[in-house]
Formats: C-alpha cells, sequence, structure tokens
C-alpha cells in the first residue's frame, strides 16, 4: 500500500525518553510513600496520559495527591530533559527523507512535547504537525488522536501509517484502522520480547532500517 501519511508516536519513538520520564515518576511518588518500579510503569503507564496515570495511581494506592504535586513532577521532569534527552539515531534523516507528510501524535501534554522535540532539533514538526491527547476527549488506546491528526493532516486512515512502541498506542493505531509498525529500539524497551502478539503489522529496532522495510516512503520513490 502506498501511504499519505506518517504519524509518529513521540515518546519512546521520536526522542529516547521513557526511562528518564519512568525514573522521575518513580523518585516522585517515592516522596509521598507509593513505591513501584520499572516493570509496573512500562506495564500500566506507558503511552498513557498523564491525567490517566495519576487516575491509576489514586485508585491503586489510595492516595490523595497533592495539588503541588503535578508541577513539581513536570518541573523536574524538564529538567532532567534538558540534561539528558536525546534524539533516537538515524530518525532526522528518515524524517527528512520522507516522501509523504509526517506528523507527531502523542500522549504528552502540549508544551512537554514542543519542549522535547526542540532540545533534540526537531523543532520544525511542533506547530500544526504537533497533536497531542489534550485535543481529543479519549486517549490512547481510544482511536480519537490518531483520528484527528488524520483528519486535520487530509488523510485517509486506511492510508496512514503509525509508528508506536507501546502497546496502548498500538491498540489505538489499530482502532483508528490504520497500518502500525512497532518500533522497538528505545532504551526502555531493549530486551524486550515483541511478535505478533503485540498487535503491530511490523517491527524493526532501527530507523536505518525504515525505508529498507518500505522503499516507497523514502524521497526517491
Amino acid at each position: 500500500m502506498r501511504f499519505d501519511l506518517v504519524i509518529f508516536d513521540c515518546d519512546g519513538v521520536l526522542i529516547d525518553s521513557e526511562l528518564i520520564s519512568a525514573r522521575m515518576l518513580i523518585e516522585e511518588l517515592g516522596t509521598l510513600g507509593v513505591r513501584i518500579d520499572l516493570p509496573y510503569v512500562a506495564e500500566h503507564f506507558l503511552g498513557r496520559s498523564y491525567p490517566v496515570v495519576m487516575a491509576q495511581i489514586r485508585q491503586e494506592f489510595g492516595i490523595a495527591l497533592p495539588p503541588e504535586f503535578e508541577d513539581l513532577y513536570r518541573a523536574r521532569l524538564l529538567d532532567a530533559f534538558r540534561a539528558e534527552l536525546r534524539i533516537m539515531p538515524h530518525v532526522a534523516p528518515v524524517i527528512a527523507g520522507l516522501s509523504v507528510p509526517c506528523c507527531v501524535a502523542t500522549s504528552s501534554s502540549r508544551p512537554r512535547a514542543e519542549l522535547s522535540l526542540s532540545l533534540v532539533g526537531l523543532g520544525h514538526l511542533n506547530g500544526p504537525r504537533l497533536f497531542t491527547s489534550s485535543m481529543v476527549q479519549h486517549g490512547k488506546p481510544a482511536p480519537d488522536l490518531f483520528l484527528h491528526a488524520a483528519r486535520a493532516m487530509g488523510a485517509e486512515p486506511a492510508r496512514c501509517l503509525v509508528i508506536e512502541d507501546s502497546l496502548t498506542g498500538i491498540r489505538a493505531a489499530r482502532a483508528a484502522g490504520m497500518t502500525v509498525w512497532r518500533f522497538t529500539g528505545g532504551s526502555h524497551l531493549r530486551g524486550a520480547v515483541t511478535g505478533p502478539e503485540d498487535g503491530a503489522h511490523g517491527r524493526f529496532a532501527s530507523f536505518e532500517r525504515f525505508f529498507q522495510i518500505d522503499p516507497d516512503l523514502g524521497g526517491s520513490a
């Protein structure tokens, strides 16, 4: 199939951010006596928006988070991003070499996504090509965000290719009627076993192979 639009998730796909985010969340919740670990974060929070994560914490641990918790967590996270955040290897030339339009659809807040993309040299994806969960009623795994991005970019869902790392995002893309490839090269998935059971139509561990999977997506097609 010839695709008309490529939709990239942000965290864990364009930027290698998931381990940083998980570490900061674990540390901040630990100050309140909530003990979670990386496997718990991966299972319950990967690919989900901040409000959904906080609702899970409140429900499972029966804790009322103080009003200042979100601001403190976000501030510390962005400080960590400024110091540690890196772009995924080989993703910049892939974006530059696409023969079709692309955009970003992320569960992150818009300020966080904008800063993250700018920090790694992908600030040109901000503006009208950046779509966040705050734009729709239901975030991933609902299809709303991907469908909203496709409409805004003028593409039919069936002709969209989504690049995701999380099971939550894969479910959202499939629910939207889109083709989805799972990127497994982020540091948070290193050593993880992935296969057909994740629901993705394809998977790859390095953006260096991106145009080998579908040469028609390259600018020379």
